[in-house]
């Protein structure tokens, strides 16, 4: 009872810390699901029935929030053109807008500035402790405005600088480094305008040269008088030679980047060469690792061999090494001047030079990797096969080939196959073989974002947090498109599973 009311507690505390934020960003729908979740919850364990919702409810929840959220969210993005330039509101993109065009004018204050934060220096809301050059008071600057600073514990340097203020962290350059990106967007509102941050140390109060006008929805500069008008379809303000102001607002662009995945001539042209290559690579890594594997294992399993433990550790030695440290190594063994493949072989191939030779080595790599697990499950299948059905066999004149081919082997393919649908699920997503070992190239001359060692995760990968800015609506359409692949193949592959168990 105590565990109960515990586990209770903690329940029933999550809900109400996860309400507020909820509440704060009015998202009704969401507090409301919590809610019900949490009522559910409680309406279940108070109760000494309803036995199997009590063993239910912890799955489906984890499922919930680990499965089904995760797709869904991702499948939502796909609709979107959410990235770099399109992340907020279009109210968010005027705001940075204006805030970005902030210019300092005549008579307009300036303060000396020491840049704070309400808690934690790395999380926490940044906020300005200003002292005014000519008064010599000092404030606090926030999102929403100035308030005074109550002088009790405050401490400045001899220029005016706030060095200590109760309640606040004074950022050093480091921390305040760290946070340049939101340094940048923060600004304080003022009647007249925005304060700024000039540098670390200052400060000043300036006004906006582009600033929204509703009636056209438009951004208009006030010094140029140039115009850039609302684009709703592509969430961008864009004026009349095309050209768009670089932050925009997030929209739904319907199957756009569905469409741009199969038509567009440069993106649809490296797709299909990379979905192409990335089943022939989850589907030759599985084949390999399976063969080689078996064949081991068919081999140290004879009852006359000598030292069976030995060998069996040494050959699953791969499978015991941390898998990134591995592919590391590999990539170093194949370099074309130092590596000891070529010296070994007293070569000179550029292994990762070319799309062929490239593709070979993240195929060997992958076989030296993934074979020790093929030959463990393999072993392990092969000794629970009844060895009255071999002696019947051979009893009946059978030689050994041939009953490996009709009876062992059928009956290993019933405890593999599931083993190996999910080998070639995890394979066609396998990111750390190609980013580890060869980063995905060589790359075309003319698309430095695919290269011809890529699987389409590798690809996800580039377009989401690439040099070029995150795409992750695109991004997220890709991966719903890998998600329904691996989904076909593996309906297809069970059902086959099926076939073979009730055959045997």
């Amino acid at each position: 009872m105590l565990v109960k009311i515990a586990l209770l507690g903690l329940v029933l505390a999550i809900a109400i810390f996860g309400a507020f934020p909820l509440i704060e960003q009015q998202q009704w729908l969401g507090l409301a699901l919590l809610v019900l979740v949490t009522a559910v919850i409680f309406w279940v364990y108070l109760s000494p029935r309803r036995i199997p919702a009590k063993y239910l409810i912890p799955g489906t929840l984890f499922l919930l929030a680990f499965q089904v959220f995760p797709v869904l969210y991702t499948m939502s993005t796909a609709f979107t053109n959410f990235g770099d330039a399109h992340r907020g509101s279009k109210e968010d993109a005027i705001q940075a807008i204006e805030g970005a065009s902030i210019t300092k004018v005549e008579g307009s204050t300036d303060y000396r500035l020491a840049v704070a934060t309400e808690g934690d220096p790395i999380t926490g809301d940044i906020v300005f402790l200003l002292t005014d050059f000519e008064t010599k008071q000092s404030q606090v600057g926030t999102s929403d405005g100035l308030e005074p600073l109550p002088p009790e514990g405050v401490q400045l340097s001899p220029l005016g600088n706030v060095t200590e203020a109760p309640g606040y962290t004074i950022l050093t350059i480091g921390a305040a480094g760290a946070r340049e990106e939101d340094l940048a967007d923060f600004s304080v509102p003022t009647e007249n305008g925005a304060i700024v941050a000039a540098g670390l140390t200052r400060a000043f109060e300036g006004a906006p040269q582009r600033a929204y006008d509703e009636a056209c929805d438009c951004i208009k500069d006030a010094e140029t008088g140039q115009t850039w008008t609302a684009d709703e379809t592509d969430g961008l303000f864009v004026d009349d030679q095309g050209e768009n102001l670089a932050q925009g607002w997030q929209v739904n662009v319907g199957l756009r980047n569905f469409a741009d995945v199969v038509t567009d001539p440069l993106i649809a042209k490296y797709f299909f060469r990379t979905l192409v290559w990335n089943l022939a690579f989850a589907a030759l890594t599985v084949a390999g690792t399976f063969a080689l594997g078996l064949l081991v294992a068919v081999v140290l399993n004879h009852e006359r061999l000598k030292g069976q433990r030995i060998y069996r550790s040494l050959l699953i030695l791969p499978y015991a090494m941390p898998a990134f440290a591995m592919l590391l190594l590999w990539r170093d063994m194949f370099n074309t001047d130092f590596g000891l493949i070529n010296r070994m072989f007293g070569t000179e191939v550029n292994w990762f030079g070319k799309p062929v030779t490239a593709m070979i080595a993240v195929l060997l790599v992958q076989l030296w990797m993934g074979y020790p697990y093929m030959f463990l499950v393999a072993t392990g299948a092969l000794q629970s096969i009844p060895g009255d059905l071999k002696e019947a066999a051979s009893v009946d004149g059978a030689k050994p080939v041939y009953a490996f081919r009709t009876i062992i082997f059928p009956l290993l393919l019933v405890a593999l196959a599931p083993l190996m649908i999910a080998s070639f699920a995890f394979n066609f997503n396998n990111f750390n073989a190609i980013y580890m070992v060869s980063e995905g190239g060589p790359f075309p001359p003319d698309n430095p974002q695919i290269g011809a060692t890529d699987l389409l995760i590798t690809y996800t990968y580039r377009l989401a947090f690439g040099a070029q800015g995150a795409q992750y609506g695109f991004a997220a359409a890709v991966s719903v498109f890998i998600f329904l692949i691996v989904a076909v193949f593996s309906i297809i592959g069970f059902r086959r599973t099926r076939a073979l168990e009730e055959v045997n």
